[in-house]
Order: C-alpha cells, then structure tokens, then sequence
C-alpha cells in the first residue's frame, strides 16, 4: 500500500513537472535571449542594450503609455460598475437572480473575436450617426465592456458569504444608510472587489483581439504595437518587452495569491 502511495506520488510530481516545463520553457527561452547581445538565437554575451533600446523607442514607449492609461482607467470603472451590478444581482430572487447572473457571466464564455466584432459593429454605426471615429475612447469602452463580469464574478462569493445581520446592526448603532453601506458592505467585499480590481487590470493589459477591432486607424497600444513590428524583421526588442510584461502579470497574480492567504489567515483566526 505504500509502494503504491510513493509510486503515485512520484508520478503526480513528474506529471506536474512536465506541465510546467511545457507551459514555462518557452517563456524562459524567451526571458534569457531578451539578455543576447546578438539579434539571432546563438548566444553571443549577456547585454541589457535591447532594453535600453527599448526604452529609447518612441513608439514603443507612447504605446505602453496608452495601455497603462486604458488598463488603469478600464479596472477603475470595471471595478466600480461590477461591484454595483453584484449587490444589484444579490437583491433579486430565485429564478431572476439565475438569468441575470447567468447573462452576466455570457462575455466571459463568448470568444474574443465574437465580443470584437460587436463592439466594431456597433461603434461603426454609432459612428455614423454621431459622426465620430474609433480611437482611445472606444477602446476604453470595450475594456471596460468585458472587464465588468470579472468584476462580478469575484464580488458574488463574497456577497452570498457576508452576514445580513452586521448591516442591520450599523444601522441599529446609530449609521445612515450610506455610512453602513461604506463601513459594513464595501469594507465586507473588499477582498473581492480588489481581486476584481487587479484582474482587470490584468486582462486589459493583455488584451489584443477586441483592441484590434474598436481601435480605429490612429491608436496604438501595446499588443497592437508588437503585432505590427512582427511585419516587418522582429527586432529582440519584442523579447524584452514580452519579459516585462510576463515580469509586470506575474508580479500582479502574486499580489493576488498573498492577499487571498492573507484572508485565509484571517478567516481561520476568527473561526
């Protein structure tokens, strides 16, 4: 019985190990030539002369500002309307509450594409009609579009968790609804709306397939950016700048995995 036991183990322990050297050897691959002197795959001395390059081009650099600005300002707005639209959705009732939860949870499930092309439609005609052109303010709005269910989908568990009775009690101390609204629930959700907050961040950061389509012809973000510069001859450039990004997401998820400890913690002090 314990043969078997070690023999499982062993095997779980290889099989993960295999997962993880599929998903991450080709991002190291990547990390470690972004540091090459040379512009091709033999390695010809360590440099960092591809992110100072990187840093000195302006294009690059007026694309990375542009979806920083998007990924902040989408994430704000995202996290504000979804935690809204999760304690509108936790008054309803039974089988109002499971269609619209339901509804809600449809862009997440949608591709991309699909989500993208809507977007351009709609935009397209709205264009028409108001007579404006794609550009930052449209893509602003797709972000935000697509980062509103996150939002709610991390805000929902802690709703159905939080205790009724602690805001029926701020206002039997003396708080107006507002006061217990923000020192009661929003202190409650928080965790889930800061999970909402980062993810996103994140996911608007990422973005490429409904940036591509609500861009119109002049705004450049950063995806878009690398996608033209695969056109032409890819400069190792890209290499650098895909290791900040992996750098800047993964940073971001361990920001995320110590906060839900942390509320572990804290929840199994209490308990």
């Amino acid at each position: 019985m314990k043969n078997t036991k070690q023999k499982s183990g062993i095997l779980s322990k290889v099989y993960i190990a295999i997962i993880m050297l599929f998903l991450y050897a080709p991002i190291a691959v990547l990390i470690f030539y972004s540091f090459n002197v040379g512009k091709t795959t033999v390695w010809k001395g360590f440099s960092l002369k591809w992110y100072e390059q990187l840093f000195k081009d302006d294009n690059i650099m007026n694309a990375l500002g542009n979806t920083l600005i998007i990924a902040v300002l989408a994430s704000i707005f995202a996290t504000i309307l979804g935690t809204a639209a999760a304690i509108g959705i936790s008054n309803f009732r039974g089988k109002k509450r499971l269609i619209i939860q339901n509804v809600s949870n449809i862009p997440i499930i949608s591709p991309d594409i699909v989500t993208g092309v809507s977007l351009m439609l709609l935009f397209t005609f709205l264009g028409v009609m108001f007579n404006f052109e794609m550009g930052f303010f449209t893509v602003l709005l797709s972000h935000i579009c697509f980062c509103v269910p996150f939002v709610v989908l991390s805000v929902m568990p802690r709703i159905t968790r939080m205790d009724q009775s602690i805001y029926d009690a701020a206002l039997d101390l003396g708080c107006n609804q507002w006061q217990a609204f923000y020192k009661v629930v929003i202190h409650e959700l928080m965790p889930g709306i800061f999970s909402g907050l980062l993810m996103s961040f994140t996911y608007s950061l990422d973005d490429f397939i409904i940036t591509y389509f609500t861009r119109g012809a002049k705004f450049q973000n950063l995806s878009i950016e690398i996608y033209s510069m695969t056109h032409r001859k890819i400069s190792p450039k890209i290499n650098a700048l895909s290791a900040l990004l992996f750098l800047a997401v993964l940073v971001i998820m361990i920001i995320i995995n110590l906060h839900d400890r942390h509320e572990e913690k804290i929840k199994a002090q209490k308990t």
